[in-house]
This record gives structure tokens, sequence and C-alpha cells, in this order.
């Protein structure tokens, strides 16, 4: 069984100052500013032009899991060809259900493999629901429950495909993750700035939100009959399984249709529309409650109907249970 350990240690990059981040989200508590998100992100119009920019959005940085869905056309192009729940969980980040265990189960089943054959780390389900209920069976960290087993899976199932072996499809020199590289650089219009390992093992490329914003919104605008077109389609089908019930990501794409949604670790949202518009966000220090509320300001700004985001705000800020401030927006746009 091939392990994270198994891919070849990246070279090292010279060191790089942080990037122009500037104040995206803050925290108010009765009216004052209690701490602050700083970040970059960028919209880009259907014809590339740039529509809202702030930050530094062309700056190198790792997209983290929001490659997966560009990673899942890498697959396709390698001849994948399962049902469309199982794509959309290819693409997923998921919260660790039954449905989406059974679901990377049923992918290495169809092609003759077993979980001995899953390369990711082992975790315990990401969704909070599913983590207590996976602890209160007495279960401990998996690799099934590990919320890239979708996208392993499907990695193992294109190495039987193709006759390549499954022992050390991690390495970046993999034929695998030659057209990972390959379909990620097509993608985004640019060369990977470095190159690193994922949390879950696989090779992980660094590019601008520039870049990813572009990919975003040619997947999202993309044919149905075509690779790109085929992974959009799924992760809009079938949004519970590319995040799972009550994440932000799966609201967000039931919320808005046509929209094409993915988070990744370290404070990472994309979104691509249907009319070829790309959004790409980056909060600096990880945080993960930033990205939606800058994410939904970003998205009205962009003409989208504001009722069908609004639920989609964090929720407020208590003291003594009672509301008594905000996550919000910072006012970097000229209507938010």
């Amino acid at each position: 069984m091939n392990h994270p350990k198994d891919t070849m240690p990246s070279p090292k990059v010279a060191h790089q100052a942080a990037p122009n981040h500037v104040p995206l989200v803050e925290q108010t508590r009765d009216g004052l500013v209690e701490s602050v998100h700083y970040g970059s992100l960028i919209a880009l119009n259907k014809d590339g032009s740039t529509a809202l920019e702030a930050g530094q959005p062309d700056a190198p940085m790792y997209p983290r899991s929001s490659l997966k869905p560009l990673q899942a056309v890498a697959l396709l192009k390698a001849g994948l060809d399962i049902p469309e729940e199982l794509l959309a969980l290819t693409a997923a980040s998921h919260s660790g259900s039954k449905k989406h265990r059974d679901g990377a189960a049923e992918i290495l089943k169809l092609h003759g493999l077993t979980e001995a054959a899953l390369g990711n780390s082992s975790d315990l389900p990401y969704g909070v629901e599913e983590r207590n209920e996976w602890l209160r069976d007495g279960n401990g960290p998996t690799q099934l429950a590990q919320n890239c087993s979708g996208k392993h899976a499907s990695m193992t199932a294109v190495c039987v495909i193709n006759g390549w072996p499954v022992e050390g499809c991690l390495h970046p020199e993999h034929p695998l993750q030659v057209l990972v590289r390959d379909t990620i650089t097509e993608l985004t219009a640019e060369e990977a700035a470095a190159v690193s390992t994922d949390g879950c093992g696989t090779p992980l490329f660094a590019h601008s939100l520039h870049g990813m914003a572009r990919a975003y919104g040619r997947l999202a605008s993309a044919e149905q009959d075509t690779n790109e077109g085929k992974v959009a389609h799924a992760m809009r089908r079938f949004p519970e399984m590319v995040a799972g019930e009550g994440r932000d990501v799966t609201a967000l794409m039931r919320a808005v249709p046509g929209l094409l949604a993915k988070d990744g670790f370290e404070g990472l949202q994309l979104v691509g529309l249907a009319d070829g518009r790309g959004l790409a966000v980056k909060i600096s220090d990880g945080g993960d409650r930033a990205r939606m509320p800058i994410t939904v300001a970003a998205l009205k700004e962009l003409g989208l109907d504001g009722g069908s985001l609004d639920s989609l705000q964090s929720p407020p800020v208590l003291g003594g249970g009672l509301p008594v401030g905000e996550l919000r927006a910072a006012q970097i746009f000229s209507t938010n």
C-alpha cells in the first residue's frame, strides 16, 4: 500500500515575503471591531478581465482542496467513467457520512480494489455531526473516513484502467500526477510556482488566485459533454457529495443555480459561474470562518441575488447568548 511518505520530497523554494494582503473580514462586538482577517481576492469577467480585486491575487499560493475539481478533470481524461454522484465525490472534501464512505468504497469495488489500495492519510470524518457519530460508535481514524477518500479512490481506479502501478501513484513523476499537473497548468493558464505535498499525500501545486479564478470560470461554463463540463455538472447536481449537509459549500451551490463552488483548507474559496466568471478568495491566516462573508459580499457585488445568499452569512457574534456583533466583509467594495 502506498502512503504519503512515498512521495518525493519537493525541492525547497526560495523564501518569499508574504503577499500584500488587505483586510477582508472583520468581527465586531457592540460596534467595536474585535478582530480582522486579511486576505486577497479576484473576480474575473467572462472575457478574462478583472471585475473585482483586493490584495495581491497574482501571488502564488497553495490552492489545497480547491484543486480537486481540476484533478477530477485529469482523471476523466485518463479514462475514469463512474456515475455522476461518484464523480462529485471525486471532487469532494466530504464530511465523512456513511454515504460518502460507501461512495468511495464503491469506486474501489468497481475497479477490483479495496481500501488497502488507498494512499491517503487516515483521519476522522470532517463533519462535526458525522465525526461525533463516528466516535460514539467506537471508531477511530480510517482512510475511507478521511475527507479526500473519493479523490484517492478515483486516482487508484485510473491506475487500474491505464495499467499504471497503483503503488507509488502519489509520486510527482508518476504518469497520473504528471497528467494532473499538466491539466491544472492548462486550466489555470499558468505554470506552477512551487510544488509541495497536500495533507492527504497528493502533489500540491502553487498557483495564483488569478489562475484559479480563470480555471473555475472555465469549468462552470464548459459544455456538459466535455470533461470540464462533466465535473461541473456532477458537482452542481450532487452538492451534498462535494461537502455535506450543513456545509456552506453545499448550501451555496443550492442557493444559486449554475454556481460551482469548492473550498480548500487554509482559507480558500473558489467559485465559478455559468456565464464564465470566476472568483477566488484566500484568507491569509487560514481562518475558515472568514471565507463565506467575503465570498457572499463579492458575489453580491457581481450582481447575484442577495436574497438567495443572505442565509449564508455567518451566524451573529453572541454575548450571554444574545447577538452583540457580527462577522462581516470589510468595506472594500462600494456597495457592501
